[in-house]
């Protein structure tokens, strides 16, 4: 008996930080708008910007200044996460009462599994879409597009290619018709494929789709491995991979990262900044229960035409979440790759999680003293907030506690 055909959409948000944000000012609804960083920090670029805006120009990642080059009579917004993960759950929601296999890709993209449910709104993938777009729009304010395919990599295709483009935003692709309309599409255009990716595979002369779908596998695994593989696969619509609920709910690390407010040049400003990134990432280890045997640390340089900087992490003997004791690897590690380049971004993040319920005692060193400072601190910070108890070094002029307290993932609440 031939297993049922599944039917899977990937539905993606338009615009969606600035299509909240519209749906909220309704008096912006024929102007054209943009989400952006604050003007006055390194961070003011353009996070979203709406249709209208794309139209005179305006594109993600791309200085403030020069969009309003662009378009002087941009209006420019604030980004507001907490508004954003709001709307994001919702939208979930909405998509779960016409089934139950839905699983985030991303804070504005999820996929959604409709074969045993198809049946119970007409057996119309296209139908169905419009149905969910219609509700998602008409609860949210949000314009929502869906690409429908028989398994994920071919709804991700789908979506980004052809529905994100198609009037409607709807588009069924049929994996007997996938190099028909996706075939003699530039290779850069596909899932997975980066800058740097596509100049190894134009030596190899591989420059749309289709030349990387006709490619022996054999040839591209010997030069990428698994990894040429799986772009092989990509290219000829193939996955088997079921749409999971729980893909996202196991955490695999906690990290946070900030692009500063400009260069910085001195080892000791570069030391604060980590120490507030330790400070706030084993806060939210301890929060969870958890701890990490592995401190990974990576720094940006400020030349985008010269990138610099590194990503090194270090295995530690016994797992910790005790903030002193991460930050001291932390600073280990940055002096021993930093090339003395100015630094754009500072991340730190603690993988290979374990309870916390249980670790190791030790004879030496005062670790519970440690232990029990870090939970004094987080106890002050959860009653009257998280600037209410501070380190000297984060009200210096490198510090960035108080300004990042007001954000949620580096965005305004």
């Amino acid at each position: 008996m031939l297993a049922k055909q599944r039917t899977i959409m990937l539905i993606d948000m338009q615009s969606f930080y600035a299509s909240v944000e519209k749906a909220k000012m309704p008096q912006y609804k024929n102007r054209p708008l943009a989400v952006a960083g604050d003007p006055a920090r390194r961070s003011g670029i353009i996070l979203a910007a709406c249709p209208l805006a794309k139209a005179k120009g305006v594109s993600t990642a791309e200085p403030l200044w020069q969009s309003l080059q662009k378009c002087p009579e941009l209006i420019i917004v604030k980004p507001h996460m907490q508004e954003y993960i709001e709307v994001s759950t919702q939208i979930m929601s909405i998509i779960e009462e016409f089934t139950d296999l839905v699983e985030p890709y991303s804070i504005d993209e999820l996929f959604a599994d409709f074969t045993g449910s198809m049946h119970l709104f007409g057996n119309d993938p296209i139908d169905l879409a419009k149905q969910i777009q219609d509700k998602i729009y008409n609860e949210t304010g949000v314009y929502a597009r869906a690409g429908i395919g028989e398994n994920k990599i071919i709804s991700k295709l789908c979506c980004d290619m052809i529905a994100k483009k198609a009037e409607g935003g709807i588009f069924h692709l049929k994996k007997e018709e996938l190099h028909l309309h996706i075939g003699d599409k530039p290779i850069r255009d596909m899932w997975g494929i980066g800058s740097r990716m596509e100049k190894h595979l134009w030596k190899m002369g591989i420059r749309t789709i289709r030349d990387l779908a006709n490619t022996p596998l054999s040839k591209l695994r010997s030069k990428w491995g698994v990894n040429g593989e799986v772009i092989w696969r990509v290219a000829n619509g193939l996955d088997h991979s079921p749409v999971t609920v729980n893909t996202h709910s196991t955490q695999k690390d906690i990290g946070n990262g900030m692009t500063l407010p400009r260069d910085y040049t001195e080892a000791w400003e570069i030391e604060v900044v980590i120490l507030d990134i330790c400070t706030e990432v084993c806060r939210r280890a301890r929060k969870k229960g958890l701890m990490g045997s592995v401190v990974s640390v990576s720094v940006s340089g400020a030349d985008f035409d010269h990138p610099t900087g590194f990503h090194r992490q270090v295995k530690l003997s016994d797992p910790t979440n005790i903030t002193v004791d991460v930050c001291k690897i932390a600073k280990r590690i940055f002096h021993q790759h930093w090339d003395g380049q100015p630094v754009r971004r500072v991340g730190v993040s603690l993988s290979q999680l374990s309870s916390a319920d249980t670790y190791q005692l030790s004879f030496f060193g005062d670790q519970e003293q440690k232990r029990a400072i870090d939970q004094v601190m987080d106890d002050i910070k959860d009653r009257f907030g998280d600037i209410a108890i501070l380190r000297a070094s984060s009200i210096t002029a490198a510090g960035q506690a108080i300004d990042r307290a007001s954000k949620i993932g580096g965005h305004y609440k």
